[in-house]
């Protein structure tokens, strides 16, 4: 769990649930993704601004682990890196039992500090029927497992590319489980 790849960057200028895959993006410090809809010091995701548009922004990149992709396939679901608005899709790391505050080291440079988890919304049943029960669901307690990514904010800007290593830096114990943001 200490290391892994970035296997796809997306990002998009508009409001759209799907980002486009790129070549490269440049994260900045603080803000999020270059040229994408949801960078920015206060909160810029819809539902967030309506209740309240001087919060911080403590989703300027949503990173998905590529093993997701596989497991809803599994129950008959087609979804490819980029289709569930994420900036960042990961292999080999369990972005999802990574404690608040882990740094994920992308690439040469950036540096994107885990702020929690992604709360996935009815958008995802928009764009596939069926496919929120396949993210978000109850351990055995009954508590609700979102697992549609986590989110960050941009500590130390860069250019991220696909195959670019990633690297996880886990914050001092004791260690606070992820929660939504």
């Amino acid at each position: 769990m200490t290391s892994g790849t970035v296997t796809t960057v997306s990002s998009n200028g508009t409001y759209s649930f799907t980002k486009p895959n790129r070549e490269v993006i440049t994260l900045l410090a603080g803000l999020g993704v270059e040229g994408d809809v949801h960078a920015g010091v206060t909160v810029k995701h819809r539902s967030r601004v309506a209740q309240d548009p001087t919060q911080p922004n403590l989703r300027q990149v949503h990173l998905i682990h590529a093993e997701l992709f596989d497991e809803v396939a599994g129950a008959g679901f087609e979804v490819t890196p980029g289709d569930l608005g994420e900036n960042v899709t990961t292999r080999g790391i369990d972005l999802l039992s990574l404690p608040t505050g882990t740094l994920l080291h992308l690439g040469a440079e950036a540096v994107v500090e885990v702020t929690g988890l992604r709360n996935p919304c009815a958008q995802i049943d928009g764009f596939r029927h069926g496919l929120l029960k396949q993210v978000l669901g109850r351990d055995e307690n009954g508590e609700i497992v979102r697992k549609a990514g986590v989110m960050g904010v941009v500590r130390t800007g860069g250019e991220v590319r696909p195959g670019d290593l990633i690297r996880v830096e886990l914050p001092p114990e004791p260690y606070r489980p992820l929660e939504r943001v």
